[in-house]
This record gives structure tokens, C-alpha cells and sequence, in this order.
């Protein structure tokens, strides 16, 4: 039992092996799909300990052997008795030897798992850490960037865990603003004052915090929306200017473009539409203006429907399409711009670096889908029929007359503009092949 997984990586094995050992590498390589969180990271790959907290209150408890750490060249991890939060992990036998093999200018990676779980189960899991593992070094390889400090607020959402990762997995180190009492690797951000020397020795900020804009569209909820963006933003991009960052990458979303545009291509020049989302993103992206006037540059990232079963709509719509009860909505008509997280990931790390990125960033795949295709397709993914027609009223039941337009029914066919004239090369351009790494059903 258990499974032999290999296959060649385009970077050498000192590369491979230092992007392992540094932090993020296991986020980096949790697969959406399953179940629990990284609490902790093994800070050493020779003899750390690393524990992955599962449903339930347990605890997944993984032990570096000493005995297996060859540097550069191979580390071992085993399941190790975790207390009474592992308990129920108990007959579970785990462990995992991961060698690397030097090739001219590619490395093999082999991983070998010991345990009584078959190969069939364990295969998609392996196929995404490789992928994940080699897209992540050719786009590290491909920004070319030398190591930075960056600022993060949201550094624990969805966007933000991700995105924090994939820094520190390439080199560069992430101070993360929290409204609490700091731990390591953290500083206390208050949105309404921010201290004088918050951003000292910081080379640029992303700015990521703001409420959920997913819940019924009543009074207080879109006053959280906005409290949330429009002043916090417009003090930390005066602080940016005052503190002379490189760059200033903030979140913004394509809710600037209105509810229903229907089939007119809205690129970065298209003018704002209509509509509470839309009010609160122009004055959102007004409110970077301090760091733009004073020398920053800044990029504004309007994001789509981000695709990961750990948020977002296709966390809702995973279950419901397993169960065979998908299928389009509302009739299926309404345009649908969407980004698979991964490329969300490395449309923020190049904004960072590249200094052609300014301004608004349209951050979507460069094919939009109809509704009903989005429908049809998660269907063939979870091979599921999606044949069953969701009327309108769930939607308005769960979010409002309003919400359910400017979320759930929101018509808007956004083009990637800005990053086409920038020749920028998306890892998965196509709906299916990001649901299917995402979800791990691969082909």
C-alpha cells in the first residue's frame, strides 16, 4: 500500500530543496481540496515538527527523522501520536520520504509514502503537489525578483494565506498587519491611526483586509463593506507615500463595472457602472490617491470570482454539484469573470515587482464564461449532471433583493487587458483545467 510518485522538475535540486525548506512550502502544497489547515510548519527539514489541525479538534502531527535528512538531497517525515487530538489518527501508519535526483539542468522528485492508504486515493493529492511545486518555481524564476520585505494586511484570508506563501516560499519576507496583539513575524495595525513607524524597514505593502462582501445586502452589512475600505485605505496609502514604499498593491474588485453590462467587454478604460459594489470600489481606488501623489506606484488589483473550494462561490457550489444537484442559474445567461487562485497569486507578486504594473489590473482569466457554461462544466469535472435549473429566489432568499444581483446574479464580461499588453502567461487560462487542479480531478 501506500504510493511511488515521481516526476522532473525544471529547476536544479538546490532550488527545489531550499524551496521546500523554506517557510510557506507546506501551504503552498496542501491540496484545496482536503479537509484542515497548516497550524504550524516544521522550521527545520533535518528534525522539525509540523501539524496540520483537521476536522473534528485533531491534530496531524508530522516528525522530520533525522535519519533520513540528507541536505540538499532527500528529508523524511513520519505521523507521529499528537496527544489525545491525534487519537483517533492513531492506526494510521505515515511515512514519507521525499529524494531529489540531479539532472543537467531539471531535478527528478520522487516521493515514497509507507502507509495502509492506497495509491488511487493518494494519486490526485501528489499530482498537485508537483504541479504545484514546479509552476510555483517557474514563476518565482520568471519575476526574477531579489528578496523583499512586504506588508500585508488580510495576510490570514483566502488571497492573503495564499499569496503570503508563495512570497516567503520564494525567498522574500512577509510582515503581516494584524488589529490584535502581534506574535512573530507581525505588527499591530490600527485601520483608524496607523503608528507612525508601522511600514519601517518595509519595501512595499499589499493591501488585502476589508469585510466579506457575501451576506444579505441590509443597512449594517454594506456599511461594513464600506467602513472597511474607504478610510483604512486612504491612511495607509498617506503612510506608503510617507514611508517612500516601492509599491502599493491594493485589492479592488470587478464590482466596479455594475451589475449587468451584458455582453459589452469591459477592459481596465471601461467606465464604472452602477450600483452599491460599484459606488464603494471608485471611492475605494480614490482612496490610493495619497500614495500615487506621493511617489508610490500603485496598482489596484480588481479581482473576479476566485476559484478554490476553500472560499469563495465554489466552496458553495462544490457540494451542491457532488450531490448531482447543480445546474444553471437563474437560466444561465449572465457573463461570469473568474480567476483561479493560483493566477490571482502571481497577478499580486508581479505587481509587486514589475514596475510597468500601475493602476487598475483587470485580475481575470482571459476567457469569461456564460453561467451555464460554468454550470456544465464543474458538472463534467465532478462528473455529475448539472442539468437541475435554479431559480432566482434561493439567491434573493439568502442575500437580499440587492445581493442577489450585484453578487450571485452579477452580468459582467471583464477582460485581462492590461496584463494581454503585458504579455502576461496565465498557469490555468481555461475554466476546466483550473476546477480540475483545483478540486483534483485531473485528467
Amino acid at each position: 500500500m501506500g504510493i511511488q510518485y515521481s516526476s522532473t522538475i525544471d529547476a536544479t535540486a538546490d532550488e527545489v530543496f531550499a524551496w521546500h525548506a523554506r517557510p510557506g512550502a507546506l501551504q503552498r502544497l496542501m491540496p484545496p481540496w482536503l479537509p484542515g489547515s497548516v497550524r504550524r510548519e516544521a522550521t527545520s527539514l533535518a528534525d522539525g515538527r509540523a501539524e496540520l489541525a483537521l476536522p473534528g479538534g485533531q491534530l496531524w502531527v508530522a516528525q522530520h527523522d533525522p535519519s533520513g535528512f540528507e541536505p540538499g538531497r532527500a528529508f523524511v517525515d513520519e505521523r507521529v501520536a499528537g496527544g489525545l487530538a491525534s487519537a483517533a489518527l492513531a492506526p494510521l501508519r505515515w511515512r514519507h520520504e521525499h529524494r531529489l535526483e540531479p539532472l543537467r539542468d531539471a531535478t527528478i522528485m520522487r516521493d515514497r509514502v509507507d502507509t495502509q492508504v492506497g495509491s488511487r486515493l493518494l494519486r490526485p493529492m501528489f499530482v498537485y503537489r508537483h504541479r504545484q511545486l514546479a509552476d510555483d518555481l517557474q514563476r518565482h524564476r520568471e519575476l526574477a525578483a531579489a528578496p523583499m520585505t512586504v506588508a500585508m494586511t488580510g495576510a490570514s484570508g483566502l488571497i492573503g494565506t495564499a499569496l503570503a506563501a508563495f512570497l516567503t516560499t520564494g525567498g522574500h519576507r512577509v510582515v503581516r498587519l494584524v488589529r490584535r496583539a502581534p506574535g512573530a513575524g507581525e505588527r499591530r495595525w490600527d485601520p483608524d491611526a496607523p503608528a507612525p513607524d508601522l511600514l519601517d524597514g518595509v519595501d512595499a505593502l499589499v493591501h488585502l483586509a476589508g469585510a466579506s462582501i457575501f451576506g444579505r445586502f441590509g443597512d449594517d452589512h454594506r456599511e461594513r463593506i464600506r467602513v472597511s475600505r474607504i478610510g483604512p485605505t486612504h491612511r495607509l496609502a498617506e503612510l506608503a507615500a510617507a514611508s517612500g514604499l516601492r509599491a502599493f498593491v491594493g485589492a479592488s474588485a470587478i464590482g466596479i463595472y455594475g451589475d449587468d453590462r451584458g455582453d459589452e467587454p469591459l477592459s481596465e478604460v471601461s467606465d464604472p457602472g452602477d450600483g452599491f459594489l460599484a459606488d464603494v470600489t471608485v471611492e475605494w481606488e480614490a482612496d490610493t490617491a495619497a500614495a500615487t501623489e506621493g511617489g508610490v506606484r500603485t496598482a489596484l488589483i480588481r479581482t473576479g470570482l476566485v476559484q478554490t473550494p476553500r472560499g469563495g462561490v465554489l466552496q458553495v457550489l462544490r457540494p451542491l454539484y457532488a450531490a448531482g444537484l447543480g445546474g444553471p442559474l437563474a437560466g444561465g445567461h449572465h457573463w461570469q469573470s473568474w480567476i483561479d487562485l493560483d493566477d490571482l497569486v502571481d497577478i499580486y507578486a508581479r505587481a509587486l515587482v514589475d514596475e510597468r504594473m500601475t493602476g487598475p489590473i483587470n485580475a481575470v482569466a482571459p476567457e469569461p464564461v456564460r453561467q451555464r457554461e460554468y454550470a456544465s462544466t464543474l458538472g463534467a469535472v465532478l462528473r455529475r449532471p448539472a442539468l437541475l435549473p435554479t431559480p432566482a429566489l434561493g439567491p434573493r432568499v439568502l442575500l437580499g433583493e440587492h445581493g442577489m444581483h450585484e453578487l450571485a446574479l452579477a452580468n459582467q464580461r471583464v477582460v485581462p487587458t492590461r496584463l494581454a499588453e503585458l504579455g502576461h502567461r496565465f498557469r490555468r487560462p481555461r475554466l476546466e483545467a483550473s476546477l480540475r487542479h483545483q478540486l483534483g480531478r485531473f485528467a
